[in-house]
């Protein structure tokens, strides 16, 4: 087997699904044109804004990508390469799209709100506070470990920091032309991306040098800007733009493969158990995450991308085509690490970490172009900067997404009109950043980090609950998202048992008592979701 096959392969079967498997759900949901969203009828110029389908496409694309389809099949390819794609393909295809796809259309009914709001119209008020309250402390905990993510980067590659500071100057004339000036998109764009590729060579040459803890400051003052600010000036235009510099990335390293034709070196199956990941299940489908299915997706697209959908069939595009993208760049991953000779993969995997892995296997393929000329140093900062910019992008996003939840979880439910002081969106902002804040300066986050990967896939699962109660109240169909539905339970409720055990009898208390917190959560939602679908 190689490089060319795996990327063919995945190729077809994707484009195979989108036209037909991604037209089914359409016809379930009966997604039309007809059904005016919520971006018009509760167009308010900060959150609820139109977006054309490719801005939309970038700005969701970008919000979901982040780190995730890179850093997740690299560190599963330990197991072999066998599992991460098979899961990839499956995943993507049957759960992660479906996952996706049916959250926007689901938001856009119930005016663009998010999950825990459905959870409260067919579960109840009771599952829609937790529901909140988990997704809001788990997207605190996301802030927290990318600012510090971003902050080591920034640190140590002082160059990304001044191309990252360019990219959002650029994001912000970029909107202002296209929304205000009334500037031609695709002019905008052709000006946006060029400029956008100087700001890489302008970092090389004025690269900013501060502490990490400087860093971590401005940080904190750039998502709290990021999240108070309108969205066609920053956030929308930012990960619209940024989108690009990832299409670079996987379009060069696909062409890569095609010159190259890598083998796969690394074995098609390796071992049942990892050291500091766990046996294959259900560490696997908790791992490779975001380039099979991702519960920060349902957050992505009933947060920022429902508001903002123009018409709802652009949902299959932005939602069900941006989940099988997503797995085309974690193939991507998969091949760029699995060309390597294995004892070579394992010592970068082990010594430096699943990015530099990544970026070394994607640099061979560039430098396998024979027109480009790029240099193996060049694809290896460029793909390093790649990542390091949608690390960026899903700290920003995640803390308007919490700022969202902060909201919802205090709306008045007598007068939704009526908003207390906490709902106002610069305190929601400001207490969601602050917790951020103080979880990042106590030197404690990345400590429950194994936990986070599980919580995420519980945010997936209980949003896949939570449509398949909706989906029971239209009296249709429900296999299609309730068999995943299921899978992802087995899944999450099995690596929590595990941490919760494991960490228990590590002395680790605090991470055995919230994953036993969590897994008490997902049954009880479970339970009250089953309830109600049963009398359906």
């Amino acid at each position: 087997m190689n490089g060319i096959e795996l990327i063919l392969i995945a190729l077809i079967l994707f484009f195979i699904a989108y036209k037909f498997y991604g037209g089914f759900i359409s016809k379930i949901l009966e997604v039309s044109d007809r059904n005016e969203t919520p971006s018009h009828t509760m167009n308010d110029g900060v959150d609820y804004c139109p977006a054309k389908a490719p801005v939309l496409l970038g700005h969701h694309f970008a919000s979901i990508a982040g780190a995730g389809p890179i850093v997740g099949p690299v560190i599963a390819a330990g197991f072999g390469w066998a599992p991460v794609y098979l899961w990839v393909l499956f995943g993507a295809i049957f759960i992660g799209g479906v996952h996706d796809y049916s959250s926007i259309i689901a938001s856009v009914r119930h005016q663009s709100k998010s999950i825990g709001f459905i959870i409260q119209s067919y579960i109840g008020e009771s599952g829609k506070k937790l529901f909140l309250f988990f997704s809001w402390a788990t997207l605190v905990l996301v802030i927290a470990v990318f600012t510090i993510i971003v902050s080591d980067t920034f640190t140590n590659i002082p160059s990304s920091a001044t191309s990252s500071v360019l990219f959002i100057l650029i994001a912000i004339l970029f909107g202002l032309s296209v929304y205000r000036l009334k500037v031609n998109l695709i002019i905008g764009t052709t000006v946006g991306v060029l400029l956008l590729f100087l700001c890489i060579v302008a970092g090389n040459y004025f690269p900013i040098h501060l502490s990490k803890s400087a860093w971590q400051l401005i940080l904190f003052a750039y998502i709290f800007a990021a999240s108070v600010t309108p969205v066609w000036i920053l956030l929308q235009p930012r990960d619209y733009l940024n989108s690009f510099f990832l299409y670079a990335l996987m379009i060069g390293g696909f062409i890569g493969v095609f010159f190259a034709a890598p083998s796969i070196n690394i074995p098609a199956f390796n071992t049942f158990s990892l050291d500091k990941v766990g046996y294959l299940f259900p560490a696997l489908f908790v791992t490779v995450a975001c380039g099979a299915i991702s519960g920060f997706h349902s957050l992505v697209g009933s947060g920022t991308t429902a508001k903002q959908l123009d018409k709802e069939t652009d949902a299959k595009i932005v939602g069900y085509g941006g989940m099988l993208i997503e797995g085309l760049l974690a193939v991507l991953s998969l091949v760029a690490v699995g060309s390597m000779v294995n004892k070579e993969f394992i010592d970068i995997l082990i010594n430096k970490g699943p990015v530099p892995a990544f970026s070394l296997g994607i640099s061979r393929f560039l430098n396998a172009i024979p027109f480009l000329n790029i240099s193996i140093e060049l694809g290896q900062s460029f793909a390093a900067l790649a990542v390091s910019a949608f690390a960026l992008t899903s700290l920003d996003t995640a803390t308007r997404l919490a700022r969202f939840m902060f909201q919802e979880f205090f709306e008045m439910k007598v007068n939704s009109n009526s908003k207390s002081i906490i709902q106002n969106r610069f305190v929601a902002t400001g207490i969601t950043v602050g917790v951020g804040a103080a979880l990042t300066f106590s030197g404690q986050t990345m400590s429950i980090w194994p936990v986070f990967g599980s919580a995420n896939q519980l945010l997936a699962a209980l949003a896949l609950l939570a449509l398949t109660a909706w989906v029971a109240y239209l009296k249709k169909g429900i296999k299609f998202v309730m068999i995943p539905m299921l899978f992802m339970f087995a899944v999450t409720l099995s690596s929590l048992a595990m941490l919760a055990t494991s960490n228990l009898n590590s002395g680790h208390y605090v991470l055995s008592i919230i994953s036993l917190l969590l897994f008490l959560l997902a049954l009880s939602l479970g339970v009250k979701t089953y309830k109600v679908t049963i009398n359906k």
